[in-house]
C-alpha cells in the first residue's frame, strides 16, 4: 500500500514536470502544451496517486486555457455517444443485479454441467464469462466470489489445500476479464477504442461488428483456460463432491428484467435489419437507453413500484463515464496537436516488417503492459498511436487496434493487473506466485489466440 508521503511526493513530481515543460517552452506551443497535460494525465493514471476519475477531469479545467482543445471538442469527448451506450448498459446491469438474475444464471449453468470438480470449474467459467459480457468485470467478480467461497467452505477440510480452490477462484477472476472481451459493452476499453476510431478516423465499429471477433476470441480463451485447469488438476479432476447448489424458481420480476435485457440484445444484434424494416435509424446507445428507461417505467409484481428507482442509481459507476470522456479528450489532444504524428514517425522504420510480426508485437506489448497499467489508460494512449501508424503504413487500422484492445483485457498474472484479480486475491486463498505462474501461461495463450484470430478473421 502506497503511503501518504509517497503519494504527496509523486503528485508533487508530476506537477513539477508539467509546470517545467510549460515554463521551458513558454506555454505558447500547443504541441508541448498537449504533451505536458497529456503526460501529466498518463503519469497520474499509471501511479494512481489520485483517483483516476479525478485525473479524467483535468482536460475540462486546462485544455481550453492551454489552447489544446476548443469547448466544442471537449463537449464532443465527454458527450460521446459511446458514453451513453455504457450508461444504458450500466442501468441494465443494475436491474440484473437488483433482482438477482446473475444468481439464477450461475445456478442454472452449474446445475446443467454437473457437480464434479471439472464441471464446477466449467460452470463458473461459463456463468462468470456470460455475465461479464454485459456487466462490468468488477461487478461480475464481486457477484461470483461469494458463490465460489461458499463451495470452498462446503468442501472437507482435508481437500481445501488441493488445486481446486485455487482454480475455482482464478476461474472467477479470469472469466470476468475474458467475458468482457466478447461484446462492445463488456469492458470499458472496447467502447473507448470504438469511440476513438469513430471520432478521429471515421471508422464505425458497432455492437455486432465487435461481437463477430470478440465472441470467438472470448470463447477460445475460456476453453483454453478450462483445459489448462483440467489437466493441471491431475488425478484430482476425478473427485466428486455434493456442493448442494439447488435451482430456485424464477420470479416474475426476474423474468421481466431478463425480457427487457434480451430485447436490448436483440436490438443490438439485428440493428441493420430493424433499421431497414422501420424506415429510420437507431444506434446502439438508443437501444441501451430504451431498455434502461423501461426499467424505470415497468412495475414489479411484488409492490407495483418500478423495477428500478433512482435510489438504485447510487450504485452506478459514474466515474467510469467521466473516465471515458477524459480518455477521449486525451486522444483528441494528441491527435489534433500533432503528438500522435510525431510518435508515429518512430514506428515508420518498421513498415518493411511483415504484418503478422507487427501484430504479434503489438499484442504482446499490450498484454504485458496491462499487468501494471490500467487497461482503459493503455487503450486511450496506444490506440491513436497504432491507428496513425497503420494509416501511414497502409495497414488496416481496425486489424491492429481491435487486437490491441482485446489484449488489454488479458491481465492474468498480477493482482494489480485488473480489479477481478485483486478481488479474488483478497480472499486469502490465492498467493501472488500462484497467480503469476498460472497467469503467465494464459498470457502466452492470449497472445497466440488474439493474434491468430485478428490475423485470419479480422480483415
Amino acid at each position: 500500500m502506497m503511503t501518504l508521503d509517497w503519494k504527496k511526493m509523486l503528485i508533487g513530481f508530476g506537477i513539477f514536470l508539467f509546470a517545467f515543460i510549460l515554463f521551458a517552452t513558454g506555454g505558447k506551443s500547443i504541441f508541448w502544451n498537449a504533451i505536458a497535460l497529456g503526460g501529466l494525465m498518463i503519469y497520474l493514471w499509471i501511479f494512481e496517486v489520485i483517483p483516476i476519475y479525478i485525473t479524467a477531469i483535468l482536460p475540462l479545467i486546462l485544455a481550453v486555457p492551454l489552447g489544446i482543445l476548443s469547448t466544442d471538442e471537449l463537449a464532443s469527448a465527454y458527450g460521446n455517444s459511446n458514453v451513453y451506450l455504457f450508461f444504458g448498459g450500466f442501468i441494465l446491469a443494475l436491474g440484473l443485479e437488483k433482482w438477482k438474475v446473475h444468481e439464477q444464471v450461475a445456478r442454472g449453468i452449474i446445475s446443467v454441467v454437473g457437480q464434479s470438480k471439472p464441471r464446477i470449474l466449467l460452470g463458473f467459467l461459463l456463468s462468470t464469462g456470460l455475465l461479464s459480457m454485459w456487466i462490468s468485470n468488477t461487478a461480475t467478480a464481486l457477484m461470483m466470489l461469494p458463490m465460489a467461497m461458499a463451495i470452498i467452505h462446503a468442501m472437507p477440510v482435508s481437500t481445501k489445500k488441493t488445486k481446486f480452490p485455487l482454480f475455482l477462484l482464478l476461474s472467477v477472476a479470469y472469466a470476468a476479464s475474458i467475458g468482457g472481451m466478447a461484446t462492445l459493452v463488456g469492458s470499458p476499453p472496447n467502447t473507448q477504442m470504438a469511440s476513438i476510431l469513430e471520432q478521429n478516423y471515421g471508422i464505425k465499429i458497432d455492437f455486432f461488428t465487435w461481437m463477430s471477433i470478440g465472441m470467438p476470441v472470448s470463447i477460445a480463451m475460456l476453453l483454453v483456460t478450462f483445459l489448462f485447469f483440467y489437466f493441471s488438476m491431475g488425478e484430482e479432476r476425478k473427485e466428486h463432491h455434493d456442493f448442494q447448489l439447488h435451482k430456485t424458481p424464477w420470479t416474475k420480476d426476474q423474468k421481466r428484467v431478463t425480457f427487457i435485457f434480451l430485447g436490448v440484445v436483440i436490438l443490438w444484434s439485428f440493428k441493420e435489419v430493424f433499421n431497414s424494416m422501420l424506415g429510420f435509424s437507431y444506434r446502439d446507445e438508443s437501444a441501451a437507453l430504451l431498455g434502461g428507461i423501461l426499467l424505470f417505467v415497468l412495475p414489479s409484481s411484488s409492490d407495483k413500484k418500478p423495477l428500478l428507482s433512482w435510489k438504485d442509481m447510487e450504485k452506478l459507476p459514474w466515474g467510469i463515464l467521466i473516465l471515458f470522456g477524459g480518455g477521449l479528450a486525451l486522444a483528441a489532444m494528441f491527435e489534433k496537436n500533432g503528438v500522435v504524428m510525431e510518435l508515429t514517425k518512430v514506428f515508420m522504420n518498421f513498415t518493411d516488417v511483415p504484418f503478422y510480426i507487427i501484430l504479434l508485437v503489438v499484442v504482446t506489448i499490450a498484454i504485458f503492459a496491462t499487468e501494471i497499467m490500467s487497461n482503459l489508460a493503455l487503450v486511450t494512449v496506444f490506440v491513436p498511436l497504432i491507428a496513425e501508424f497503420a494509416l501511414q503504413s497502409g495497414y488496416p487500422i481496425a486489424q491492429l487496434c481491435v487486437p490491441l484492445t482485446l489484449a488489454a483485457s488479458c491481465a492474468f498474472m498480477l493482482p494489480v493487473g485488473t480489479p477481478p484479480n485483486a478481488i479474488v486475491f483478497s480472499s486469502g486463498y490465492v498467493k501472488i506466485h500462484q497467480m503469476a505462474k498460472v497467469g503467465f501461461v494464459l498470457n502466452i495463450a492470449g497472445i497466440i489466440i488474439v493474434s491468430a484470430f485478428s490475423y485470419y478473421f479480422l480483415k
